[in-house]
């Protein structure tokens, strides 16, 4: 799939908005190559701190940020699946392209296209790219406190 074009603003020594950098990001294949991630910003603390002039998208985090939030895209491969998993977010998924099923550990299967959104609140979960091309979906973790036993997903 096409680069994600980033735009990062910022203010000068007036205190008027400008671009500090635009750049487009590809996304790196992950998981033996049944998914692709473009991280493309983080930050290690809510609320954010605007004045930091650190690029998000550089710091080391696993799928999540503990204390912070991170935007990710995440392209599938056709046919495939993600492994069950969780975290220690809450996540905004929404579907740009393709069909995306969301598949839950009590057997709930639901189908998403494009435009639909979904609220993560920290279940086992696992994504299946129903489509025949490639799908996207674009996510906004944000740390949350650890459900049942506090296990999460490894980075």
């Amino acid at each position: 799939m096409a680069g994600i074009r980033r735009i990062v603003t910022g203010n000068n020594a007036q205190g008027l908005g400008v671009i500090a950098s635009d750049t487009v990001f590809e996304p790196q294949p992950v998981t033996g190559g049944i998914a692709s991630f473009a991280k493309l910003w983080t930050t290690d603390q809510s609320p954010a701190d605007n004045t930091d002039e650190f690029d998000g998208a550089l710091r080391k985090t696993g799928l999540t940020c503990p204390g912070g939030t991170v935007l990710r895209f995440v392209d599938f491969a056709p046919g495939k699946a993600s492994p069950m998993h969780k975290t220690n977010s809450i996540d905004y998924g929404i579907v740009l392209s393709g069909a995306i099923e969301l598949q839950l550990d009590g057997g709930v299967r639901t189908r998403l296209k494009p435009g639909d959104v979904v609220i993560q609140r920290g279940t086992n979960h696992a994504w299946a790219n129903m489509s025949v091309g490639w799908s996207r979906m674009v996510f906004v973790l944000i740390a949350a406190e650890p459900l049942g036993d506090g296990t999460g997903v490894t980075p």
